[in-house]
């Protein structure tokens, strides 16, 4: 049995100054009630389309606390303050659902410079991005259905694929790792192609290039095992990053409205065994797979500990690695990190606004996220008493 505990709340907390504390005790309250999340979202979305003076509130709480600043400059403290305690940063440029050709090329180039900022930089060891950051989400709904794309939109495809091929190829030049996050299933598949495309091309030798497999889908364990089989049978390195997954509401209504059948479990027991199982399934082909553990679950995670011990697999092999987002389950990344496993954080930046998405998504995934604000509470709380014992 592994001996990792997730209950020391001294090295969880080692970094935070007590009025840091005392600022996520309530910012997770906060987050913890579900009527004020299910009425804060679209008031504040809708506040910022209108006009109303509410960036600097958000400003200083929910983005002070999960997102590292407005740009890769701003997050520097953040990464620093992380690599202390060895826990990586994944700079995370959080913009997504654009519309504009220029705004994706910008974007591109913003993805690049966190490539760049990564390079020869032990406490930046991932870089990642969004399908949705860089391309039409109309176009891959039509590509994920295998619709007839019209002449513009096979070149607008075409433009796509050179930027996937730019992050790529510089993540390779570079010898920096790099995520393609995952999406809704509906326009998923083109990234599921281009992820694939990607690694056969620049994981010869070892993992560059990762998929991100949500496991709340239905298909994904049979996805898992058959990109497996097929890098075995090209000789390229397969590479995951497991999570969860971050738009289960979204799946089941759209599917419900649309008449298809429901892409996701129903259950979350039924998620957690997929993705135990998924770690089961990377493990058993650790010779031919790289995985990064995304998961804020602690059994989940003495589950990962747990195989590796029982592999004889060495706690900081690169070919694994554990990860959380930037300021939720600090007891999991820290007690991880001290024990000697390779551990990063996803440290979202960009403008305010930009963000918002991402912060709703981390509001909401708090709030379905069975124990997990409470959990946070009683953690932050137990380490205040015993700094206010020790005083």
């Amino acid at each position: 049995m592994s001996r990792i505990s997730f209950d020391n709340t001294e090295v969880a907390f080692a970094d935070k100054t007590t009025p840091e504390l005392r600022r996520a005790l309530w910012l997770f309250r906060f987050i913890g009630n579900t009527s004020l999340i299910k009425f804060s979202a679209p008031f504040v979305t809708t506040a910022f389309k209108t006009g109303l003076p509410v960036k600097r509130l958000i400003r200083n709480t929910v983005f002070r606390h999960f997102c590292g600043g407005e740009n890769i400059s701003d997050s520097e403290p953040a990464i620093a303050k992380l690599w202390k305690s060895h826990i990586g940063t994944i700079l995370d440029y959080s913009v997504e659902a654009q519309q504009m050709e220029s705004d994706f090329d910008a974007t591109c180039n913003e993805i690049l410079s966190t490539i760049k900022k990564a390079s020869n930089n032990d406490a930046i060891p991932f870089s990642v991005f969004k399908m949705t950051g860089i391309a039409r989400i109309a176009l891959l709904e039509k590509i994920n259905a295998s619709e007839k794309l019209s002449q513009a939109e096979e070149n607008e495809w075409i433009r796509i694929k050179e930027r996937v091929e730019k992050i790529c190829s510089l993540a390779y030049e570079k010898n920096v790792r790099v995520f393609f996050d995952a999406e809704e299933s509906w326009i998923q598949n083109g990234t599921d192609a281009l992820a694939h495309e990607m690694m056969q091309r620049y994981n010869k030798e070892k993992a560059i290039v990762f998929n991100t497999a949500q496991l709340y889908r239905t298909d994904r364990l049979s996805y898992l095992t058959t990109m497996i089989e097929d890098a075995r049978a090209k000789g390229y390195v397969s590479a995951f990053k497991l999570v969860r997954g971050a738009y289960h509401e979204q799946e089941a209504e759209r599917a419900i409205q649309n008449g298809y059948e429901i892409p996701v479990f129903g259950k979350k027991y039924e998620t957690d065994n997929a993705f135990n199982k998924a770690l089961e399934i990377c493990m058993d082909n650790i010779d031919a797979v790289a995985l990064c553990s995304g998961t804020h679950n602690e059994k989940s995670c003495e589950l990962l500990v747990e195989l590796m011990e029982k592999k004889n697999i060495p706690m900081n092999d690169k070919r694994v690695w554990f990860a959380q987002l930037y300021g939720m389950s600090d007891h999991i990344s820290y007690n991880l990190s001290k024990a000697g496993y390779n551990v990063a954080k996803y440290v979202p930046y960009g403008k305010v606004e930009a963000v918002l998405p991402y912060l709703i998504r981390r509001a909401q995934e708090n709030k379905s996220v069975a124990g997990q604000s409470s959990r946070e509470l009683s953690l932050i709380m137990m380490e205040l008493k015993r700094r206010r014992n020790k005083s």
